[in-house]
């Protein structure tokens, strides 16, 4: 993955592409993703710190690596579209790396939870984008295309963590309400930001 200050540096060389034009919000939706994708890649990579060496490591390592897939796609649209990335991003680098360390030494299904908190959140916001894209006639195909794989392996994500205990995770309502209500406000700010 790249460097925030070389990623900078490539999205002011890279070649301008003229579809954020035709669509006024595909400069945010990019950028947001891109947020978004890092603090999921940290997520899990803190969860593997903690649960890499346990029974729900493979399955963890799965997401992760989806997610490490999602993060590259969105650093590459970045350079190609010529997004400014967000501010936040060590924020969100260290947040999202706390988060995931934080809820798996809580256990496993704490873990689980986080992912069903987060993944609920972001499959949502996937889909607010998909309806944004399509009332525009001359929507990007491969931007809908990648939100749209992206926002099927999310929910993959979601209703994994569902059928491996999350909702066994103590304080589980709490819990979740107040990963959802993090994820919101740090859409929020990525999008602007």
């Amino acid at each position: 993955m790249m460097r925030p200050t070389v990623l900078l540096q490539q999205v002011k060389r890279g070649a301008h592409s003229s579809a954020w034009k035709k669509n006024p919000h595909l400069d945010k939706i990019i950028r947001v993703d891109h947020a978004g994708e890092l603090g999921a890649d940290r997520i899990y990579a803190g969860q593997m710190a903690v649960l890499g060496g346990t029974a729900e490591g493979p399955l963890i390592q799965h997401m992760w690596d989806q997610e490490k897939h999602h993060r590259a796609k969105f650093e590459e649209l970045i350079v190609k579209h010529r997004v400014r990335p967000t501010v936040f991003m060590p924020i969100w680098n260290v947040a999202g790396f706390v988060l995931g360390a934080g809820s798996a030494l809580m256990g496993k299904e704490a873990a689980m939870a986080c992912t069903v908190a987060v993944e609920t959140v972001i499959v949502d916001h996937y889909n607010d984008q998909l309806r944004t894209l399509m009332e525009d006639p001359t929507v990007d195909k491969e931007i809908l295309e990648t939100i749209t794989k992206f926002r099927d392996e999310e929910q993959e994500h979601h209703d994994t963590g569902l059928n491996h205990g999350a909702e066994q995770a103590p304080f589980y309502k709490a819990m979740t309400e107040v990963i959802k209500a993090g994820c919101k406000v740090a859409i929020e700010i990525s999008k602007r930001v």
